[in-house]
């Protein structure tokens, strides 16, 4: 008999257990992001998300192998994989698919171009352009491109 209302306590706290689970993994309503707060990676973060601080981040490593190779080699890289050991870009980061969204490239060897594309464009995904003067532009309405504004 004592047993019972132990039993009852920890059936209790399992379903209360359960009911708090449950009120945390609930999706948010349509438009709303679970966390639309963006904290900044550094002083004067230039990112509106998460997923375009490793746009940027991802840009950041790449103009720094192609200043890196083009002094090695005396031109730039013409595919992402000849970049591969050049500073810290690796075998991985050759491909396209950067989660939220796609790295397009085109090289020569007197330049190049680097754009990221959002998969949805919205305020939190910018477009994202780069050539080999080494800034980053972005657009929130277009894809990006030599014309659209540095990114600060």
């Amino acid at each position: 008999m004592k047993s019972k209302p132990f039993c009852s306590v920890l059936v209790f706290a399992l379903l209360a257990g359960l009911a708090l689970f449950a009120q945390e993994s609930t999706p948010p309503v349509s438009g709303q992001t679970p966390n639309s707060t963006y904290t900044p990676k550094f002083k004067g973060d230039p990112a509106h998300s998460d997923s375009e601080a490793g746009a940027l981040a991802y840009m950041r490593v790449v103009i720094r192998a192609q200043k890196r190779f083009n002094k090695q080699y005396g031109h730039y890289a013409t595919t992402l994989a000849e970049l591969v050991h050049s500073g810290s870009f690796t075998k991985r980061m050759v491909n396209a698919d950067r989660g939220d969204y796609t790295a397009g490239f085109k090289g020569k060897k007197d330049s190049y171009i680097l754009i990221m594309t959002p998969k949805n464009m919205d305020a939190q995904h910018r477009s994202f352009y780069a050539d080999e003067d080494g800034k980053i532009r972005g657009d929130d309405s277009k894809p990006a491109d030599a014309n659209s504004p540095v990114v600060k």
